[in-house]
C-alpha cells in the first residue's frame, strides 16, 4: 500500500487519541485505588503531578534532541512507551506496594505522553497546506475524542467487569498506541526544519510575545487538567452523584463539548482573531470553575463542568497556533518548549487542586463551617481546591490583554 499525507495525518490523530487514553484513564480509577490502596487527596494529586512533571522533563530533552533523532524514530519510541506503561499500570500494583507500582508505571507512559506533545504538533504543522491554525485545532480536537472514548468505554467496561476487574481496562487500551506505532513506522513524513533555517531559541527567550504565549500555555494546561482530572472524583464525592452518571455528565461531557470547540475551530478558525478568542474562552473559564464549586444544585455543577471542557477547548492549540504563526520557522524546539509550560500548568493545576482540598478537608476550624453549610469535609475541600483553581484562567485573561497591547504597540 501506497502510504500518502492523509495517512500521516490519521496517525497524527491517534497519537492524540493514545495521549488522552494515557492523561484520563487513570483519574476514572482515582476512587477504586483510593477504596483499595488507601490513597489520599493529595497522594492523588500527586500521581497527577507525576505524570505532567514527568511529561515536562521529556519535553525539555525532547525540545533539544528530537530534531537530531528524526521524527520517525521519536515518535515511534513515544508510542511504545505509551503502551508500556499502560500494560505495567495493570501490572505492578498488583506485584508490589500498590503507590509504587502506580508511579512507575505512570512515569513510564508519561515519557510516551511528553515525545508524543512535542512530535505531533510540528509534524502536522510541517505538512503542505496553508490553513495551519485550523489543521492544528481539528489535531488537537482528536485528543478530546479520545477523551470521550476512554471514559465512555471505561464506564461501561467498569459497569459490567465491576470494579475489582479495573486491571483489564489498561491493557485493553495498551492496544492503540501499539497498532499507531505500527502505523508510524510506513507514513511519509517532512524533513525537520534545517538548523540553518530554524529560529534560535535564545531570540525567541528575548522576545515579548514568545514569553506571554509560555505563560498562556502554563494558564492552558491548568485550566483545563484541573477541571478534567478531578471531575470525575468531585461528581462522586463533592455532589454525591453516582459514579456513572458523574463520569458521564462531567468528564465525558467535558471532553465532548471540548472537541465540539476544536472541531468548530477546525472548520471556521481562520475567521476568527486568535487573542481576542482566547480572552474569551478564558472569561467563560473562569465562570465555569465558579459556577461548578459554588452552585448549590449538583445538576448545574456537572453542566457548568461540561461547559468547561468548551471553554479551554481554543486555549492549547490556540496558543500553538498563535505562536507558531509568529515564528514560522520555530521547529520542535519551539513546540517542545510551549509543550513544557504546558506541561508546567497540567502538573500545577490538579495538584494544588488536590493540595487546597486536602488541607481544607484536615483543617479542624473549617470542620464546623462544613456542617453548618451542610457539606462534609470532602465536598469542602473539593469545592475549596477547584476555586482556587480558577486562578489560572484569570492570568490567561491578563496575558492575552498584555499580549494586545504589545500588538497595537507593534502597529503604531
Amino acid at each position: 500500500m501506497k502510504f500518502q499525507y492523509r495517512h500521516t495525518m490519521l496517525a497524527c490523530y491517534g497519537g492524540y487519541i493514545t495521549q488522552a487514553i494515557i492523561n484520563n484513564l487513570a483519574p476514572l480509577f482515582f476512587v477504586i485505588f483510593q477504596q483499595d490502596y488507601g490513597l489520599s487527596f493529595e497522594q492523588v494529586g500527586r500521581l497527577i503531578l507525576l505524570n505532567f512533571a514527568t511529561q515536562l522533563i521529556v519535553d525539555l530533552i525532547a525540545a533539544r534532541y528530537a530534531d537530531r533523532w528524526g521524527y520517525r524514530l521519536s515518535v515511534v519510541m513515544a508510542h511504545a512507551f505509551a503502551g508500556g506503561g499502560l500494560v505495567l499500570l495493570s501490572v505492578l500494583p498488583r506485584m508490589m506496594s500498590p503507590y509504587i507500582g502506580l508511579s512507575i508505571a505512570v512515569m513510564v507512559y508519561a515519557i510516551g505522553g511528553g515525545l508524543i506533545e512535542v512530535l505531533i504538533s510540528p509534524i502536522v504543522d510541517s505538512l503542505p497546506g496553508d490553513a495551519k491554525a485550523s489543521a492544528m485545532s481539528l489535531l488537537h480536537s482528536f485528543y478530546c475524542w479520545g477523551q470521550v472514548l476512554t471514559v465512555l468505554v471505561s464506564t461501561l467496561l467498569l459497569m459490567a467487569l465491576g470494579n475489582a476487574k479495573w486491571f483489564v481496562l489498561p491493557l485493553l487500551w495498551a492496544v492503540i498506541p501499539f497498532a499507531n506505532l505500527l502505523f508510524f513506522t510506513r507514513v511519509p513524513l517532512m524533513p525537520v526544519v534545517e538548523e540553518a533555517r530554524r529560529t534560535p531559541l535564545r531570540q525567541l527567550f528575548r522576545a515579548p510575545v514568545f514569553l506571554l504565549a509560555m505563560v498562556l500555555m502554563v494558564c492552558a494546561g491548568a485550566s483545563e487538567l484541573a477541571m478534567s482530572q478531578w471531575s470525575s472524583l468531585f461528581a462522586e464525592k463533592g455532589l454525591g452523584v453516582p459514579k456513572m452518571i458523574g463520569d458521564l455528565l462531567g468528564p465525558c461531557l467535558f471532553a465532548v463539548l471540548m472537541g465540539i470547540g476544536r472541531t468548530l475551530f477546525g472548520f471556521f478558525g481562520e475567521r476568527l482573531d486568535l487573542r481576542r478568542a482566547l480572552c474569551s474562552c478564558a472569561v467563560l473559564c473562569i465562570c465555569c470553575y465558579l459556577v461548578t464549586a459554588l452552585a448549590p444544585s449538583p445538576l448545574v455543577s456537572l453542566l457548568s463542568c461540561a461547559v468547561c471542557g468548551f471553554s479551554v477547548s481554543l486555549m492549547w492549540p490556540g496558543t500553538f497556533s498563535l505562536t507558531s504563526a509568529r515564528y514560522p520557522t520555530g521547529g520542535t524546539a519551539m513546540f517542545g518548549i510551549l509543550a513544557l509550560m504546558g506541561d508546567v500548568g497540567c502538573s500545577l493545576g490538579p495538584w494544588i487542586t488536590g493540595l487546597v482540598s486536602d488541607g481544607v478537608q484536615k483543617a479542624p476550624s473549617l470542620a464546623a463551617q462544613a456542617a453548618a453549610s451542610g457539606l462534609s469535609p470532602d465536598q469542602l475541600g473539593l469545592k475549596a481546591g477547584l476555586l482556587t483553581a480558577a486562578i489560572f484562567p484569570l492570568l490567561m485573561v491578563l496575558a492575552t490583554l498584555v499580549l494586545g497591547r504589545l500588538g497595537h504597540k507593534n502597529k503604531t
